[in-house]
């Protein structure tokens, strides 16, 4: 039984273990103390020669930055040079349309303007085809006013011309609507001798380029008689029975423009900056004159005193005063060289603070907007404007012994009110319900959602939604039908920002200042070619299936295009105030600026692409990826590489697209640079450099423009 019992462990064994224990245990953490330090040293040691290559790298940069940035300078003067090529541009214009003499007012002087709208006024009786022929130079007028407002620099724009120009704007659009109504009218006395033999009622349909007019005389006056569909089209309305019965007209006049909305505000920078820099040069162009001036005075004087005293050398003071005269000649040239150098850099100074303004967000959000009212900077209107009018049928021509009598009404054109101001004599409530009424979409213009259905109020001069009810829309038929409480001008608005933000952006050069920018949203991908001073829209993707656009092939320069493609329903193009309505990944505006001035530049042989990792990096910094783009390479798996920039330090980054996680680490055997033309230096070829040092200023231009525009940067 003893023999069974385990053996007891006395306590000197005891003891004896539990030493060795402590002993095994006092071993493992001084190993582990050793490790650790051994570790730490490596770390350390590790991050000492990484931070002296670093401050290497950094006194590098430091070293060679002003050298950098002097070249940049002499490569950004295409900026100015492109600027100062578009203001002959404008010279030329109006010195072209001063020699053509074609009756056509130049829309910038207030004079020719005054006289062009106070003549048409004057003239009376004219068709509405004769109206529609004199709106194409109307229109054109509006279009060139418009554009003189935002292709001029902000800074030579002044005030009185801006309230100038948009006054004349104002007058053109009114004088212009004025005339539709009065050709209306003449139309609608003759309602009786262009009935239809079947209703009864007169229809007329006139269409143009810029302006369709549908007009329906109610001359029956047929109670049955309440729907009015215009022929060979689905366009019309169902109206009420007390419009069945009455002496009136229903006319729908759909301009393709938009003369209703309130015009934009211009941007306008503060002109301190930029005069202050135009006072500094002048100084200093007057101080070279001076200083110059003087130094040759001072030698022409010394030189007539040795003429004085040495007469018998006059050769040779002849021969110095041919001297004088050449130095003098030179210096000439020098003040003018200095002189065109100097203004070079005021322009230079001007298109820098007019492309910082195309980045720069407001600081403060648009007017408060009530309930049913449309804001405009969130909301866009598309495809023109349906001025819908119910008016009271003017009294009819007669013919009387071989002559047309008509009475002819002093207050002219009068709209029919509906619904009546006072109801009391009508019997029920239901005496004026809401007018059913039929529009077809403009066929050029994009709608990526259902399009809302807006009506403008006279009064609070703004476009609101209620009073419409019951929409429908049919997006193969392109037809719109709601119900409508009261007639007026009606309009369809879409999301300004719908394809914001972007998903991804891609810059590639196609040829010799030439490349191609496609932007891709969540509904379209759209494709854009720009070549010199030029922009055509390349092509248009909904859902991967090709979009046949009427603006695809047409070559405009810039501002024009932005303009096309936004009335075409094709906004990729961010206001001062879209901050407000998007989620963006904002970026220092000067930092942008400065990315997108470099990357222009180098567009001529460089590819730039979409990076996930600019989303991660802070507001002071882009990333993106960059190639160099060879004609005869594969482009299936292209090799980017991805940079970082601040706006005075370029890096090229040690990650991919493809890693986990965000990093700022340098790749490795690489440098910093100040510019990113020096940074892709170190990875391109000859041959790609010297094409961007030929590239043509205007095309710089441009793709700087479109890339201050699209914002790729902080709004994908």
């Amino acid at each position: 039984m003893s023999g069974s019992k385990k053996k007891k462990v006395t306590k000197a064994e005891r003891l004896k273990l539990l030493q060795e224990e402590e002993e095994r245990r006092l071993k493992e953490e001084e190993e582990a103390r050793l490790k650790y330090e051994k570790e730490e040293m490596e770390r350390l040691e590790i991050q000492r020669i990484e931070k002296e290559k670093w401050n290497r790298l950094e006194a590098k940069d430091l070293e060679r930055r002003n050298e950098e940035l002097e070249e940049l300078y002499l490569l950004e003067r295409c900026f100015p040079e492109a600027e100062k090529l578009k203001q002959e541009t404008r010279m030329l214009s109006q010195w072209k349309h001063y020699i053509q003499c074609d009756g056509s007012p130049d829309p910038s002087i207030a004079q020719e303007m005054n006289t062009f709208i106070s003549l048409w006024k004057e003239k009376t009786n004219e068709t509405f085809e004769e109206v529609i022929e004199k709106s194409k130079v109307v229109l054109n007028l509006i279009e060139k006013l418009k554009f003189i407002l935002l292709e001029t620099p902000p800074c030579d724009l002044q005030d009185k011309n801006i309230i100038q120009y948009q006054e004349s704007i104002l007058q053109l659009q009114e004088l212009l609507h004025l005339k539709f109504n009065v050709a209306t009218e003449i139309l609608l006395r003759q309602a009786s001798t262009l009935a239809d033999l079947d209703s009864g009622n007169m229809e007329k349909v006139i269409k143009d380029e810029n302006v369709t007019l549908y007009v329906w005389a109610n001359l029956k006056k047929n109670p049955r008689h309440r729907s009015v569909r215009f022929s060979e089209t689905q366009i019309g309305f169902e109206i009420p029975r007390i419009l069945a019965t009455s002496d009136i007209a229903v006319r729908l006049l759909h301009t393709h423009y938009d003369h209703v909305s309130a015009l934009h505000p211009v941007s306008t920078p503060s002109k301190e900056h930029t005069s202050s820099v135009t006072e500094l040069v002048k100084d200093d162009v007057e101080n070279v004159e001076k200083a110059i001036s003087k130094e040759v005075e001072e030698e022409s004087k010394q030189q007539e005193k040795q003429s004085h005293l040495i007469q018998e050398e006059k050769l040779k003071v002849e021969e110095e005063q041919d001297d004088i005269e050449v130095k003098m000649s030179s210096a000439e040239e020098e003040s003018e060289a200095i002189k065109c150098e100097l203004e070079m850099k005021v322009l230079s100074e001007t298109v820098s603070a007019a492309q910082l303004l195309l980045v720069e967000n407001s600081s403060e959000k648009p007017d408060f907007f009530e309930n049913d009212m449309v804001d405009l900077f969130q909301f866009t209107t598309l495809g023109g404007v349906y001025h819908l009018d119910i008016l009271e049928l003017p009294p009819q021509c007669k013919p009387v012994k071989g002559w047309m009598i008509v009475e002819i009404l002093k207050e002219g054109l009068q709209k029919y009110t509906y619904p009546p101001e006072t109801t009391e004599d009508f019997e029920t409530e239901n005496a004026f319900p809401p007018i059913e009424v039929t529009l077809e979409v403009h066929e050029n213009v994009i709608f990526f959602e259902n399009p809302m259905v807006v009506r403008w109020d006279a009064e609070g001069k703004h476009w609101r939604t209620d009073g419409i009810s019951n929409v429908s829309y049919k997006p193969k038929e392109r037809l719109v039908t709601f119900s409508l409480d009261t007639f007026g001008p009606v309009t369809l608005i879409q999301d300004a920002h719908i394809n914001m933000p972007y998903q991804s952006w891609e810059l590639r050069p196609l040829d010799v200042n030439k490349v191609l920018l496609t932007v891709t949203t969540v509904f379209t991908e759209i494709q854009i070619q720009i070549k010199e001073n030029l922009c055509m829209l390349s092509s248009v993707k909904l859902k991967d299936k090709k979009h046949i656009s009427i603006l695809e092939g047409t070559w405009m320069t810039p501002i024009p295009f932005i303009i096309a493609l936004k009335e075409a329903g094709l906004n990729i193009f961010p206001t001062r105030y879209s901050h407000f309505y998007v989620v963006i990944n904002n970026k220092v505006p000067l930092v942008e600026v400065k990315a997108y001035r470099q990357m222009a530049l180098l567009s001529s042989t460089f590819a730039f692409g979409w990076s996930k990792w600019n989303l991660l990096c802070n507001s002071t910094k882009v990333v993106f990826k960059v190639r160099e783009h060879l004609p005869e390479e594969c482009t299936e798996n292209p090799n980017w590489a991805l940079l970082m920039f601040s706006g005075d330090r370029a890096q090229r980054l040690k990650i991919k697209e493809e890693s986990e996680a965000f990093s700022e680490a340098l790749k490795e055997e690489t440098e910093f640079h100040s510019t990113l033309y020096h940074m892709v230096r170190d990875f391109a070829s000859k041959e790609a450099m010297e094409k961007v040092r030929s590239s043509n200023c205007q095309f710089v231009n441009s793709v700087c423009h479109m890339l201050l525009s699209t914002r790729l940067l902080s709004y994908s």
